[in-house]
């Protein structure tokens, strides 16, 4: 017989002062992502803030996570959500100030939980202060050799100087006028037009970085999310790419000349060397979309970067045999060179897993989903594998990430009206890609309340992005009520996981099972989860976890459980 285990766990707040050989935290920790225009907002004008992530820290801990990572909140026009930065070393007015990044790092530290900021090296915002300099410079000036500044192709400089395409759709360079009038050189930007990339090979920059990285850990953050960590380096020429191919997403293409130069890792090796002057294991992770497992573990290795995202296990396919083997491929690459493997399923880049899980049609990175979009997910379905799909992840051995809402369910927004999308992805493909506002619609606290309470009770009920109904019923407060809910799974999944230090085990295949299962044994917890079309007699044993209800013995379909096997 199973016994289901149904009471509520709760977790102590991780020990930050541990500093064995071997123990570094940002070895087995799970770290939530707030994307902070979209986690809570306490001002009342419709867009988070810090002081939101404050008020809601203690939300954190009852959930049991061991850190959070905070997307960009830096001074910048916003062109595209805070990844357009103006000043590295100062908070946005939209989000507070410094003074409220120090209370809310002061408050994380007091709950146990560390910090990690996000830092955006490839490029800066066109209003920085260093690209308007350029702007009224001359070519050839100092000037414009801190960004890619170059002459056009043609025969009076008309043309592009290649044929790189930006990820967010269109051309990768823009044209500038000179300050005497005339057409003059033009800059790349992998992604916006308000985003020119900056010149790594420049010697100013580099010394630039490493102040804004001092800056951060003189005031205690633990460590620091690297957008774009691929992307730095360029091919000495800024060849064409052959043959041609749109930017269309993030990287994985292994022949594209400003993807995964060699040229990065000696920068990373810098910054570690950065991060060793300072007590407390603080750490790296790299934003790094790459074609497979043994290329992300290149910036992973001893003296680079801590943690790299594990994109190649993000993108995998509801499919058995595909998860085990990049399971498997996972935990062979990155311990070879020293670090934990890491897992990820939804951010604020990619359309939400509760809906990915359940397309029917392609939808590659970056190209949200919409009302026209081919392959519409299917709501029950897209949850009941989300759940399972989490309940995998969290019990492999390594460092886990969340992202806001994932642990209420919530689906990626499909019917945003086109007056509401903001993604400069939709602007400059002319509405062909949905882009990333669907996986960034603030998050529901109250059922009750003005916005599901993303912003104070007296306030306007405006939130930058609008909230579906239905998320009424996704609220916080309802799932608080509910043991069934997924906000209840999660907090179970990460309190067991903790209680049986799976982050720090290792795992055991089990054998015996039909291809469509998926079956590892992680230190005394065994874990069977049902990829199949038809149910799975369970062995005996007492179910610790189960991301369904599970009536007698036998696992659903779509369904994993955490047992201990008798």
């Amino acid at each position: 017989m199973l016994d289901a285990m149904t009471s509520q766990l709760t977790s102590p707040a991780p020990d930050l002062a541990d500093s064995r050989p071997g123990a570094e935290w940002w070895r087995t920790t799970v770290i939530y992502q707030i994307y902070p225009r979209s986690f809570a907002d306490a001002s009342g004008d419709g867009i988070g803030d810090l002081p939101g992530v404050t008020a809601h820290l203690d939300d954190l801990t009852s959930l049991g996570v061991d850190a959070i990572w905070l997307s960009p909140f830096y001074r910048s026009p916003q062109k595209d959500a805070g990844y357009d930065v103006a000043d590295y070393c100062d908070v946005d007015p939209l989000f507070g100030t410094l003074t409220d990044f120090d209370a809310m790092l002061d408050a994380a530290h007091a709950r146990g939980i560390r910090v990690i900021v996000d830092l955006v090296p490839n490029h800066s915002s066109d209003r920085h202060v260093w690209f308007q300099e350029a702007l009224a410079s001359a070519p050839g000036s100092t000037a414009r050799g801190r960004y890619l500044f170059r002459d056009g192709a043609g025969e009076n400089g008309e043309l592009p100087p290649n044929n790189w395409e930006s990820v967010f759709g269109g051309p990768a360079w823009t044209r500038v006028t000179e300050p005497d009038g005339t057409p003059g050189q033009w800059y790349l930007h992998l992604f916006d037009t308000s985003q020119p990339d900056f010149d790594w090979s420049n010697p100013e920059v580099q010394e630039s970085f490493r102040g804004i990285l001092r800056f951060w850990l003189d005031r205690g953050v633990d460590g620091f999310r690297v957008d774009v960590a691929h992307g730095l380096v360029k091919t000495d020429g800024l060849p064409d790419h052959l043959p041609p191919v749109d930017g269309d997403s993030m990287g994985g293409h292994d022949e594209a000349p400003y993807w995964g130069q060699e040229g990065v890792h000696e920068i990373y090796r810098d910054w570690h060397r950065v991060l060793a002057e300072y007590d407390g294991d603080r750490a790296l992770c790299a934003e790094a979309w790459l074609p497979t497992v043994d290329r992300t573990a290149e910036w992973v290795r001893s003296d680079e970067m801590h943690q790299a995202f594990n994109f190649p296990y993000l993108m995998t396919e509801w499919q058995a045999p595909a998860i085990r083997e990049v399971i498997s491929e996972s935990l062979r690459a990155f311990p070879a060179v020293g670090a934990p493997a890491t897992w990820v399923l939804s951010n604020h880049d990619v359309v939400r897993h509760a809906s990915r899980l359940a397309l029917t049609a392609e939808n590659p990175q970056g190209h949200g989903i919409g009302p026209d979009s081919p392959g519409q997910p299917i709501p029950d379905l897209g949850l009941r594998r989300a759940r399972a799909a989490t309940s995998i992840m969290l019990a492999l051995p390594g460092s886990a990430y969340l992202y806001q809402g994932e642990e209420l369910g919530l689906p990626e927004v499909i019917d945003l009206p086109d007056a509401a999308r903001q993604d400069p992805t939709w602007f400059r493909t002319d509405g062909e890609r949905y882009g990333r506002d669907g996986c960034r619609v603030p998050i529901p606290w109250t059922a009750s309340a003005p916005a599901y309470g993303f912003g104070p009770a007296d306030g306007s009920g405006a939130s930058w992005l609008p909230q579906p109904a239905e998320w009424e019923t996704l609220a916080r407060d309802v799932q608080e009520d509910d043991p069934d809910s997924t906000l209840w799974l999660y907090r179970e999944l990460l309190a067991t996981r903790r209680a049986e230090d799976l982050g720090a085990g290792s795992l055991t295949w089990l054998h015996g099972y039909e291809d469509d299962v998926i079956a590892f044994r992680n230190g005394e917890v065994t874990v069977i989860a049902n990829l199949g079309t038809r149910p799975l007699p369970l062995p005996s044993g007492t179910v610790l976890v189960a991301s369904e209800p599970i009536a007698g013995a036998e696992l659903p379909v779509d369904t994993a459980v955490w047992l201990r096997a008798e």
